[in-house]
């Protein structure tokens, strides 16, 4: 897939990834995927990006103690108007706990829950356009809400971000919906009432293309990682989710071992 300069309004535009072991974090990931990562710049609390080939991937940034923020890949949506996006999110049942600050010349973010109570970040870019590829192996390839409340969740996504869906499955066993950008598939939305466990919230997830899943498994292991759910087969491909050394998630998929639908 070739470099992206921008990301559709409304599509995910960036990650990032808050830990309590900057260092751990920083050897695990490069190793894991072959990134390259920045000098921390100490201008915005040792933030730094992970990149792949030279492209911006995401950014990294230390958890600060007694804040009680866990570890976890956020993901970032693309907004023309980060006050406003925060303002529609606010009246359509949502809650705005980190609200729009600049970021330099970078741009300008938010963080706001939406009405299951799923965090997603608001990214207003200036000089800084979010990720610069996708889709590729070792670089984001797709990103995935999983909520137990599904529809005023879409609608929330549709009314906040100007989203254009399409219903996927829509049974007791699949409830499945695709954000477009005209033809493409850009993120997806899933009924998980039956099956996300008790005590875990609603949470958008970030899935990480890769040459052989299970081979990606076991290393993520071998780097002090461990496997949430093996992997296995599915029609958009293998997939698992692991985490890395402190406990943050995040999926893996081949989406070249595709299982055949029949």
């Amino acid at each position: 897939m070739p470099k992206r300069d921008t990301a559709p309004t409304g599509a995910p535009c960036w990650i990032e990834l808050y830990t309590s072991d900057v260092s751990r974090a920083r050897a695990f990931y490069t190793e894991l995927f072959g990134w390259t990562a920045d000098e921390p710049n100490e201008a915005f609390g040792g933030y730094f990006t992970f990149r792949k080939d030279g492209e911006r991937i995401g950014g990294c940034m230390g958890v600060q103690p007694g804040v009680g923020t866990p570890d976890v890949w956020s993901i970032y949506l693309q907004s023309d108007d980060a006050a406003k996006t925060v303002e529609l999110a606010v009246a359509n049942g949502g809650q705005a706990p980190v609200e729009p600050m600049p970021v330099g010349d970078l741009g300008t973010m938010a963080f706001i829950t939406d009405p299951g109570g799923a965090g997603i970040g608001v990214w207003q870019p200036g000089s800084h356009p979010g990720f610069g590829v996708l889709g590729e192996t070792g670089a984001p390839a797709w990103f995935e809400l999983l909520t137990r409340d599904y529809d005023r969740s879409l609608q929330f996504y549709r009314d906040v971000f100007q989203w254009h869906t399409e219903a996927m499955g829509d049974t007791d066993e699949f409830r499945y919906t695709v954000q477009m950008d005209g033809e493409e598939q850009v993120a997806g939305v899933m009924d998980a009432t039956g099956f996300l466990p008790d005590g875990v919230p609603a949470h958008w997830s970030v899935y990480f293309a890769v040459d052989g899943t299970d081979a990606a498994t076991a290393k993520v292991v071998e780097l002090g990682g461990s496997v949430v759910s093996p992997a296995e087969a599915t029609p958009y491909g293998r997939m698992a989710t692991v985490a890395d050394p402190t406990g943050s998630q995040f999926k893996l998929i081949d989406p070249s071992d595709r299982a055949s639908t029949g």
